[in-house]
C-alpha cells in the first residue's frame, strides 16, 4: 500500500491497494475478483492463511484484507458470472477490477443508431476519441461501496480517481453478491 493514504477509510484503502496490485500486472488483463475479509479476525481465525498472506504481526491490524480469487470465467458474460456468486459469512465485501474501453459524453451522440452488443463494442474500439480505463469497485455488506478509476494514459498513482459513485451499475451488481 504503498501510495495509499493512511487517512483514507479501509475500504478505499483496499480499493487503492487492488488497484496499485492489477496495475502491477500491466494492462490487457482479464478480470480479477478479489474478497475483502476483516484483517484481524483474518489473523485471530486463520493465522497460517494470514502468514502465507504476508500480514505480519507488526502491520496494520484493522482494516481489510483483499484476497483475488479464482480467474472468472471467459466464456460467461460478467453479470451473468455475478449472478452465481454466494459469500461465506467470513467475508465482509468483495471487490473487482476490470478494464473497459469509454468514450467522453461528447462522443454519444455520434454513436449509429441499431448497434447491438458485439457491433457498438466493435464502434467503440475504433472510435478516435476511446480511453481504456480499469475500473476497481468494492462493497462491503453494509452497503458502503468505493471505486479506482485509472486510464490507460495516465497510468501513475497520483492519476488515480476515487469516489463511492464512480461505477454504480457495477457496484450495484457486486452488492447484489451479498443478497439473500
Amino acid at each position: 500500500m504503498s501510495n495509499t493514504p493512511m487517512a483514507a477509510s479501509p475500504l478505499t484503502r483496499a480499493v487503492l491497494e487492488i488497484d496499485e496490485y492489477v496495475s502491477g500486472l500491466g494492462w490487457d488483463q482479464p478480470a480479477r475478483l478479489f474478497a475483502l475479509v476483516d484483517t484481524a479476525r483474518l489473523r485471530a481465525e486463520q493465522p497460517s492463511l494470514a502468514d502465507r498472506l504476508g500480514l505480519e504481526g507488526g502491520q496494520e491490524t484493522s482494516g481489510l484484507t483483499p484476497i483475488e480469487q479464482d480467474e472468472i470465467p471467459t466464456d460467461k458474460a460478467l453479470d451473468e458470472f455475478l449472478g452465481t456468486i454466494a459469500w461465506p459469512d467470513a467475508v465482509v465485501g468483495c471487490a473487482l477490477s476490470v478494464e473497459r474501453l469509454m468514450l467522453p459524453t461528447s462522443a454519444e451522440a455520434q454513436v449509429p443508431k441499431g448497434l447491438g452488443g458485439a457491433e457498438l463494442a466493435q464502434w467503440v474500439a475504433e472510435h478516435p476519441d476511446r480511453q481504456e480505463v480499469r475500473m476497481t469497485v468494492a462493497v462491503l455488506r453494509d452497503g458502503a461501496r468505493e471505486s479506482a478509476l485509472r486510464l490507460r494514459e495516465k497510468d501513475s498513482p497520483t492519476e488515480v480517481l476515487t469516489g463511492s459513485d464512480l461505477v454504480p451499475g457495477l457496484a450495484d451488481a457486486l452488492s447484489a453478491t451479498f443478497a439473500d
